[in-house]
């Protein structure tokens, strides 16, 4: 086996390992400990982070921030993931900002000087559009951990009734329009909530003793299945005209079932959480005419007192 394939097998197996012995490796790949001891030290200077223990139970090891072994790409998929970064620039926050900064700068240095003017020439000329919000979310980290590591966390939160504190549990984060946001578990109310991430002003790990849910098979696409129940839920049935389906489409997420006909109407038909309708009447409401709201009869009748106000203040 030659050099360097040798070490790019090491780099993928130490990687894999995490711990492991210099005598370990030595007789997986049938070489002297002398040259394992030699090639690891070549990948640390190539910067796979390694860690070394002495005494009878050491070994070297690999640390948390651990580097991928190489990757083939085609010219055109190493283009279109760096698209596909370039494309969160928009956001001022991400759960992963300098990662992805960092990312983007190693795949455009390291690309052959004629896909870089490639690069160059198409960053005009594509575009991943963002509204652009000035809201601060630096807890997107916190959030993400925490839905992936089953954890309680203890957030300020500031709604329309003010600021409290709420223990909840994150099920996922995701982004619409340029603003993010947080599905969790909000043990007050006992009952899954959607929380904006910039109105979240503090967010920690909980201390006390409250025990966290097992959500471990729950997420984004199917919370609202699991926490579904005939108390909290309400079915909506909108008629929408083309106009109407097409901001649907782009505005409204989490989205109840959409249907289309043929002649490029449609029609929502789907439950939403009553907590929801203030949102829904007051997206409906922005509508206009391109949306003719059917059921719930409480979301109507949120509608009506809203165009009721709205004709009391402008008489």
């Amino acid at each position: 086996m030659s050099k360097s394939k040798r070490l790019i097998e090491l780099m993928m197996t130490v990687n894999r390992k995490r711990k492991f012995t210099v005598k370990e490796l030595a007789v997986e790949f049938e070489v002297s400990t002398r040259t394992i001891l030699r090639d690891l030290q070549e990948l640390s200077e190539l910067g796979v982070p390694l860690y070394s223990e002495v005494g009878p139970h050491g070994g070297y090891q690999v640390l948390k921030e651990r580097i991928l072994p190489p990757i083939a790409f085609t010219e055109e998929e190493a283009v279109a993931i760096f698209f596909a970064s370039h494309a969160l620039r928009h956001y001022l926050y991400l759960p992963f900002e300098p990662e992805s900064s960092s990312a983007l700068s190693k795949f455009y240095y390291y690309m052959p000087g004629d896909v870089r003017d490639r690069i160059d020439q198409m960053k005009n000329r594509v575009d991943f559009f963002t509204p652009a919000r000035q809201m601060k979310s630096p807890y997107l980290s916190i959030l993400l951990e925490a839905a992936i590591h089953q954890k309680v966390l203890v957030i300020e939160y500031e709604s329309r009734e003010g600021r409290s504190s709420r223990q909840i549990q994150p099920i996922g984060i995701y982004a619409s329009n340029g603003l993010w946001y947080c599905s969790a578990y909000c043990f007050l109310r006992a009952e899954l909530r959607l929380f904006r991430c910039d109105r979240i002003h503090s967010a920690v790990e909980d201390t006390s003793d409250l025990e966290a849910l097992d959500l471990r098979y729950v997420n984004l696409g199917n919370s609202d299945e699991v926490f579904q129940t005939q108390e909290t839920y309400v079915n909506l049935y909108v008629e929408l005209s083309r106009e109407g389906l097409q901001r649907c489409e782009s505005e409204l997420w989490p989205l109840p079932k959409l249907n289309i006909r043929v002649d490029g109407t449609g029609w929502i038909d789907g439950d939403i959480r009553k907590v929801d309708l203030s949102f829904y009447s007051k997206f409906f409401m922005g509508l206009g005419n391109e949306a003719t709201v059917k059921e719930p009869v409480e979301l109507i009748d949120r509608m009506k007192k809203i165009l009721t106000e709205v004709m009391a203040k402008y008489a």
